[in-house]
């Protein structure tokens, strides 16, 4: 893909997808986690969780309060969260330094008791969650992003099950931010920087399989 196209810039020489801008955090987000696979529980609900809180409001907007999220959040470890109460909710609403929406904390509440059933049924979270996973081998690599959809029939899929699993703020479009941020499928654009990263990561990694 040529450098001039609007999908890329350059930042210090560094061609990257053209949605990373200039914020050093948001640069380091695009750089070293999107598109990186996953397979621990607490960072793909976390991730969620985030994607949830994120609605309305721009990621790095959530960057800048995520290590704030993570302490009062006990670290997004679901069974700590499952036991959280209404004093909880209150004490999160109090709290300046994360999004203070009522309905958001008590759904990430909620969907820590989600989470612990299905790692109950799957034996882990990433088990069940990677179950939805399409194969990287026919995906096409978007090469302007305007080709990168913002819902896919798999999103849409999770979603589903997702919300029928008792799961809240999971819409498709959600699922598909969670989707491309924890490496299920890769979006860097073609000349990236990252992407050939992200191809190389994915074959490494050994999807999580259900034990149950």
């Amino acid at each position: 893909m040529p450098a001039a196209t609007p999908s890329l810039h350059r930042i210090d020489g560094v061609a990257r997808c053209r949605w990373a801008g200039a914020d050093p955090l948001y640069l380091a987000y695009h750089d070293d986690e999107w598109g990186r696979p996953s397979g621990d529980d607490t960072r793909l609900f976390e991730k969620l969780v985030l994607e949830g809180f994120q609605s309305g409001l721009s990621w790095l907007t959530i960057l800048r309060k995520r290590d704030r999220f993570r302490k009062v959040f006990r670290g997004f470890d679901p069974a700590r969260v499952a036991r959280f109460g209404e004093r909880d909710v209150e004490r999160l609403l109090e709290d300046a330094g994360i999004i203070r929406h009522r309905g958001k904390i008590e759904a990430a509440i909620h969907n820590a008791t989600a989470a612990r059933a299905v790692q109950r049924e799957f034996g882990s979270l990433a088990a069940y969650l990677w179950g939805f996973a399409p194969d990287p081998e026919r995906l096409r690599a978007p090469r302007t992003l305007r080709a990168v959809p913002a819902t896919t029939p798999d999103s849409a899929r999770l979603a589903a099950d997702l919300r029928k699993r008792g799961f809240r703020f999971v819409g498709p479009t959600t699922v598909y931010a969670f989707m491309q941020a924890m490496g299920f499928v890769n979006d860097h654009v073609v000349g990236c920087v990252s992407r050939d990263a992200c191809v190389a990561a994915r074959r490494a990694f050994h999807t999580p399989s259900a034990g149950r």
